[in-house]
């Protein structure tokens, strides 16, 4: 972590992978990275997958769909939330493959999941698009695996509730 903390990989043109269960804290280290790149002069956007592939939608319908992806290409870093959570369509894989195609070589990339990167071709519907974006955005890659036995929002609830869980 220490050294994901230089943003060395950031200058390299590298991304960053974090998988883990849902509550161990992908997010959460997604974001400080994100935050920590802003600080040190980077450009960074966060958005959720869903959040993502909605914008798309609406710059299709405005007829804005390049000045999208002229736009998040120029982002030193686009941290990806919730890779995985939902099934994606072939244009919707051929948006994300777009965007990432667009960052290649010039931008990084942060991807949270709670998929193992081995289920990821399958989740991304196979085939040459799944290849191709998994060649763009996995080879690169540092990764990161979380794990935790308890979720960090149980945890949570657990000290604002006074030991007290809501399960």
């Amino acid at each position: 972590m220490l050294e994901l903390a230089q943003a060395r990989w950031i200058e390299a043109h590298q991304n960053i992978v974090i998988t883990g269960p849902s509550g161990a804290g992908k997010s959460y280290l997604a974001q400080a990275l994100g935050n920590h790149a802003c600080r040190g002069g980077y450009s960074v956007q966060y958005l959720r997958l869903p959040t993502l592939l909605n914008h798309f939608v609406q710059a299709r319908a405005q007829g804005t769909y390049s000045s999208l992806l002229k736009r998040l290409s120029r982002l030193s870093l686009i941290v990806i939330d919730d890779f995985g959570l939902s099934t994606l369509g072939e244009s919707q894989a051929q948006d994300l493959l777009e965007t990432l195609e667009e960052r290649y070589g010039i931008g990084s990339s942060i991807v949270t999941s709670q998929l193992p990167i081995s289920d990821w071709h399958e989740y991304l519907g196979g085939g040459r698009i799944s290849d191709a974006i998994l060649d763009r955005l996995i080879h690169n890659a540092h990764r990161v695996e979380l794990t935790a036995r308890e979720s960090m929002r149980k945890e949570r609830s657990t000290l604002i509730h006074g030991g007290q869980s809501d399960r």
